[in-house]
């Protein structure tokens, strides 16, 4: 049995098993009834996809591939999650090749659960492997889809010292404007995080750029 075929059925399995149809309905209030959910706590969640994934091989590419599909096509957000959880753990065995299918996940069911987990652990790890990636986020960051936006503002966000600033700002400057809350926050939320490496440097950006209250609220933050 294939590594994708033989995780697949032991998370159905365990992922069935473990359903809580009494803790269903809060969760899915929590997300704004975006989704339907089993009911698996965060911690549970996670226990069982290490169990899933024990003893296989190390999934190659296409394994990932098809895990991911697999999951995004159930309807309980749970096997999305788990999706995430298993692409952040073998991000390093994508190659660039992989960044439409991490498109189709952020389009697909978007929400800023998943959208946010891809961004920072799958596609920025793509990213910062493949630099010939970076004008594929230039263009994200310009996208008629918010949550292809989103993901280009949040790629670099665990990127520390290695973050392209320029591309950063650049960013933030030209959607300083977008109506939309989840690019605003996003916005800020960057900015905040890289504040953590180059404090002066935000500042400096924030005075100058004529951001939402909201952005210039999340990115000065801890400063």
């Amino acid at each position: 049995m294939a590594v994708h075929e033989a995780f697949l059925t032991r998370l159905t399995e365990s992922f069935e098993a473990a359903r809580d149809p009494d803790r269903a309905p809060a969760m899915r209030a929590y997300m704004r009834d975006q989704f339907p959910f089993l009911g698996i706590g965060a911690p549970a969640q996670q226990s069982l996809v290490r169990a899933a994934l024990r003893d296989l091989p190390p999934p190659t590419e296409d394994d990932l591939t098809t895990v991911a599909l697999a999951c995004w096509a159930r309807p309980e957000r749970e096997y999305q999650y788990a999706a995430c959880f298993v692409l952040r753990r073998h991000a390093k065995r994508c190659t660039a090749a992989f960044l439409p299918t991490a498109r189709t996940l952020v389009t697909t069911k978007s929400w800023w659960d998943t959208v946010d987990a891809l961004a920072a652990h799958t596609v920025g790890p793509l990213v910062a492997a493949h630099p010939e990636l970076r004008e594929v986020m230039d263009a994200w960051s310009a996208d008629d889809n918010l949550w292809v936006v989103r993901t280009a503002l949040l790629h670099q966000l665990r990127y520390g010292a290695a973050t392209d600033a320029r591309r950063l700002f650049a960013y933030c400057a030209a959607q300083a404007g977008h109506p939309d809350f989840f690019i605003r926050k996003a916005i800020g939320w960057a900015l905040r995080e890289y504040a953590r490496t180059n404090p002066e440097a935000v500042r400096d950006f924030v005075a100058r750029t004529p951001l939402s209250p909201l952005s210039i609220r999340e990115a000065l933050k801890h400063l």
